[in-house]
């Protein structure tokens, strides 16, 4: 039987930047995530955090719907830049 409830399930990705010092309004959107705020350093790092996530969540033959938890903050921290 098929569970309803994840069929209709859906997913967004929300990353909010707070070192923003210089007023200008950063947003970046796609159909499954958005990034919102802060510098333009970190503004570009946390999307290429998560385009890079997503990439490797096509390439696992998953979804944001359907991934787990512990396995998407996985793949986050793995993609992230580093400092």
């Amino acid at each position: 039987m098929r569970d309803e409830s994840l069929a209709n399930k859906q997913s967004h990705l929300l990353g909010i930047g707070l070192d923003n010092q210089d007023g200008h309004k950063r947003i970046t959107r796609a159909e499954k995530f958005s990034i919102v705020g802060g510098s333009q350093e970190t503004h570009e790092r946390m999307t290429e955090t998560v385009v890079k996530t997503f990439e490797d969540i096509k390439r696992a033959g998953k979804q944001l719907e359907t991934i787990e938890k512990k396995h998407l903050a996985e793949l986050i921290e793995k993609n992230r830049p580093a400092d």
